[in-house]
């Protein structure tokens, strides 16, 4: 089945955002992930899974995201999830505030890769919490994390 985007991205969104609609990075499951989080949008029907699994210093060593939604969800799973691998929750939630910055207007960050081409979603507020799910989600993981593996 090919993958339809929702929107027309040619033109709108950009080429990186097209590559990571097209050919999403870490969608293969893990067998044995330590984390195993979900997050849905029951108003719109996104929905997103991450499994991670983590080194004994607490970085990801392994992540996969299974995403049901918009061209924006898939393509935002996908990158945050190439940006961090090896990356630990000090890392992580350094990354995570740069992002979400970028979303209210900041010119971004060189520690947020591919992800700086999210910042057209600025223009179509909409879907700023299509791009936000996949990172509610790794809240929930490194939370859920730090509760079983950190005591």
């Amino acid at each position: 089945m090919t993958l339809q985007p929702d929107l027309p991205l040619n033109g709108l969104y950009g080429g990186v955002i097209l590559e990571h609609f097209r050919n999403p990075k870490c969608r293969q499951r893990l067998k044995q992930p330590d984390i195993e989080i979900e997050e849905f949008n029951p108003f719109c029907g996104d929905r997103v899974k991450l499994q991670m699994q983590f080194d004994r210093l607490g970085a990801i060593i392994r992540i996969s995201n299974e995403v049901e939604g918009c061209s924006i969800l898939q393509a935002t799973a996908s990158m945050m999830s190439e940006i961090l691998l090896g990356k630990t929750r000090e890392s992580i939630l350094v990354i995570d505030h740069n992002f979400r910055s970028l979303l209210r207007g900041d010119d971004g960050s060189e520690v947020l890769g591919d992800l700086v081409a999210m910042k057209v979603v600025r223009d179509h507020p909409v879907r700023i919490k299509c791009a936000l799910l996949p990172w509610l989600a790794l809240e929930e993981g490194l939370d859920q994390y730090e509760r079983d593996f950190e005591k």
